[in-house]
């Protein structure tokens, strides 16, 4: 590949499009589009659109849908390109390919047939999200869109409960209210969390709370836009000191005790320097047993 510019060599370009604000795009996005000999997109509307905006000629290149309904049939029409050695350009309707995208099957069908693949990063509304939501993001899980259904949604939302980061999901604005609803049920009403909608766009809201206020808040009411959920770590929960000492116990049979305390603590989803002292006394003690 070719990231300074100056023209496009063969491969597989994944370009990041705005998610609302057209300027939301970068100088390289805009290059490759202009430069690469196919484009590919999830909505051509969409992307002729922005093209348009940005004043990038279209000129005879073509431009293919390519989305979840007929990868299977554009799919091999795009690898022959690529194996002819041309430049391809795919865009999402919004945002960065391959984050709830079709993208994925096109990028792993080029890779394995040895085709270079790379990016234009750019805009993500789950990064947008956890930008301005106030919500810690020293760690954080993308788990994209929820089942559709009550139960199933729900069994979802109870294998994330412990996942010791912040919770990032898309939704559909027609099922949030019930979204949020089931959340309180698995999760709890304390739980702090965040609903973002419209990100970049003229109507652009961001309302924060726990998991309780934001339920009730949208239990009779259907907001507008693209809508992501943020959700905030959960307290562990309670452990015993027996569990506790004999998970440690365990460990100390084969592990150093900076390592068994950083097993433990990760298994328990605790704070590391409480399990450290206690795996210290524990080592102790076995060491004055032994001798």
């Amino acid at each position: 590949m070719n990231p300074a510019g100056g023209g496009l060599t063969p491969g597989l370009y994944m370009v990041a499009v705005p998610i609302g604000n057209a300027r939301d795009i970068t100088l390289r996005a805009l290059d490759i589009l202009r430069d690469a000999e196919v484009l590919a997109a999830e909505d051509t509307r969409s992307l002729r659109r922005l093209l348009e905006i940005h004043g990038v000629p279209l000129g005879d290149r073509p431009c293919l849908a390519y989305h979840d309904h007929n990868g299977e049939k554009m799919r091999p029409r795009l690898l022959e390109a690529l194996a002819a050695g041309r430049s391809v350009a795919y865009a999402s309707e919004a945002g960065t390919p391959m984050i709830s995208d079709p993208g994925f099957d096109l990028v792993r069908a080029a890779r394995e047939a040895g085709h270079p693949v790379t990016t234009a990063p750019g805009a993500s509304a789950v990064i947008a999200a956890l930008t301005i939501a106030g919500l810690p993001t020293d760690r954080f899980l993308f788990a994209g869109f929820l089942p559709s259904t009550s139960a199933a949604r729900r069994k979802a939302l109870e294998e994330l409960r412990t996942v010791p980061a912040t919770l990032a999901f898309y939704e559909s604005p027609k099922r949030l209210g019930a979204m949020l609803a089931d959340a309180v049920a698995v999760m709890g009403a304390e739980r702090p969390a965040a609903m973002c909608r419209e990100l970049t766009k003229r109507f652009e809201e961001c309302r924060s709370g726990s998991l309780g206020d934001l339920a009730a808040h949208y239990a009779g009411e259907t907001p507008k836009g693209e809508v992501v959920v943020l959700i905030g770590k959960g307290d562990s929960e309670k452990i015993s000191e027996s569990d506790l000492d004999g998970s440690l116990t365990e460990a100390l049979k084969t592990m150093s005790v900076r390592d068994a305390a950083d097993a433990v603590s990760g298994m328990y989803g605790v704070k590391r320097r409480p399990v450290y002292q206690r795996a210290m006394a524990l080592a102790k003690e076995r060491d004055r047993n032994e001798g």
